[in-house]
């Protein structure tokens, strides 16, 4: 099994995107070019990182990291998917995550922020493809793609390296009235679980349960979840999704437990049944 830092290895590259801010409703702030390095340095012992922003009208912005060692709130999966933020939630603190999904030449990040607030304060959708390639156009995602059943494998990653999991999934999605959605998730041999949503503009507001849920469906095939107002004293979990085909999805899931506790992330990797 590689190593984590292995794992980041995976992400090499010149990466040439953007950078685009979103409010919590969906709507659109700004779209800022982007050009991101990650390049190994002795013999891969050393990530040297370059984030490059070109904002337009001002001046570009650029930051340089170089580093050898990974922080205890980043997790990396096999396919180089990736999450790293705040390793425990508090009200009176600042809390929030990045999310990275990888497949072949592309990389779909999401960045929330939650800033001593419940609700999310900030969120940022990044698109890149590698330096050379073309990148595939993807349609803003819609809950009509989403629909149907989706079968796939789920792979956890904990930051107190215990041995990896690796389970079954099954999600159901149907449309039970105009505007409302049913969903029935289910991982492993565990219980089913079922809730109701409402669709509203570009969000999925899932109410049931003691920290109701958001989802948010954005450009690129991809999607964002998160909890509507977080709840002290109950688990909650970030996802970032990524509709990569209309029959292949990846969701990166960034759990926490009811002390607000970092606890794994997992890499869902899912196909649509015909």
């Amino acid at each position: 099994m590689a190593t984590q830092w292995e794992r980041l290895l995976k992400n090499q590259g010149t990466w040439v995107g953007s950078f685009t801010q979103i409010a919590p409703s969906g709507e659109i702030l700004r779209d800022i070019p982007s050009e991101v390095v990650l390049q190994p340095l002795d013999s891969g012992q050393t990530m040297h990182q370059v984030v490059r922003k070109y904002p337009a009208g001002e001046s570009p912005e650029e930051i340089t990291l170089n580093y050898r060692s990974l922080g205890r709130g980043v997790l990396f999966c096999e396919t180089g998917a990736f999450s790293q933020g705040s390793l425990q939630w508090s009200p009176v603190s600042d809390f929030g995550a990045e999310l990275g999904l990888i497949h072949q030449n592309e990389r779909l990040r999401v960045v929330l922020t939650f800033p001593r607030q419940p609700q999310l304060g900030s969120l940022t959708l990044i698109r890149e493809h590698l330096q050379g390639t073309e990148p595939t156009q993807r349609p803003s995602l819609s809950s009509e793609q989403l629909i149907g059943t989706w079968v796939g494998r789920a792979v956890t990653v904990f930051p107190d390296w215990q041995p990896e999991q690796t389970m079954e999934t099954k999600l159901s999605l149907h449309q039970s009235g105009t505007h409302e959605l049913e969903q029935t998730l289910q991982f492993g041999q565990s219980p089913p679980i079922c809730t109701q949503g409402q669709q509203i503009g570009s969000s999925l507001k899932f109410d049931q349960g003691q920290q109701p849920v958001t989802v948010l469906l954005m450009a690129h095939g991809a999607s964002v979840a998160f909890p509507s107002s977080i709840q002290p004293g109950q688990p909650l979990f970030l996802e970032a999704g990524w509709l990569i085909s209309p029959d292949l999805r990846q969701r990166l899931i960034r759990t926490y437990n009811q002390r607000g506790s970092l606890t794994s992330i997992t890499l869902v990797t899912e196909t649509k049944q015909p």
